[in-house]
């Protein structure tokens, strides 16, 4: 079990998490060459996403996408790609070279073929990943009862990516597979909120992964993993 970083507001979690996340990326950059950054969407990462496009580092040398996305329009307000565009491909950041999960495919399922070649340009492993994890025991688009969850959290799943449907959230949905956030070099639970911390307490007690679907990174993860917890 690993002890969150607990940060008395979220203003100091958002500094600190923007300057490790630097901290990765330069030390990719200068090791290989190239860095990835995978972020999530939702409100928690919003002012982390502003920090970090503000980070003067060369963004034309790292690649930068979603961990899941919602099945809308990417001008919808729904939309993590319209998320990410607004709040950290600006600044510094609009020089990342970013791939999106949403596709002109009526539905997710027919774009995992076409998805999944567009992310193979990306490194073998990424430099980070951050997550978030909802109240329900989500993490990415890992949720409890959907009807694709086993496919999605199969670490013999050869696709990067998995469509997806919430039986608990609304709209069809396209997830990296547990295994491609896996396969990376650091990955972050970036957690916000009271009501996180008993979830996250449950979720390093066994019990079956479908229930808690966070449960699949916590006990699996073969990288450093770090959660970073605010009220």
């Amino acid at each position: 079990m690993i002890t969150p970083q607990v940060f008395s507001d979220r203003d100091s979690l958002t500094r600190q998490l923007a300057e490790q996340i630097v901290q990765h990326l330069i030390t990719d950059l200068r090791t290989f060459g190239t860095a990835s950054l995978a972020v999530s969407g939702g409100r928690t990462p919003v002012d982390l996403l502003q920090q970090l496009s503000r980070a003067d580092i060369d963004w034309s040398r790292i690649w930068v996408t979603l961990v899941d996305e919602r099945w809308v329009d990417i001008t919808d307000e729904a939309s993590n790609e319209r998320l990410v565009r607004e709040n950290l491909l600006i600044h510094h950041a609009a020089q990342a070279r970013f791939i999106g999960l949403k596709t002109e495919h009526d539905q997710p399922d027919d774009a995992v073929s076409s998805l999944s070649v567009q992310l193979s340009v990306l490194p073998d492993r990424f430099s980070v990943v951050v997550l978030g994890m909802g109240e329900d025991g989500h993490t990415a688009s890992f949720f409890p009862g959907a009807a694709t969850l086993a496919d999605c959290l199969d670490l013999a799943n050869p696709n990067p990516c998995c469509a997806t449907l919430p039986l608990s959230a609304p709209h069809a949905r396209m997830t990296l597979t547990l295994a491609r956030i896996l396969a990376s070099r650091w990955l972050v639970l970036h957690l916000v909120g009271d009501a996180k911390l008993p979830v996250l307490s449950a979720a390093w007690q066994d019990g079956p992964i479908e229930l808690l679907p966070v449960r699949s990174v916590l006990k699996q993860a073969q990288s450093p993993l770090a959660v970073f917890f605010a009220s």
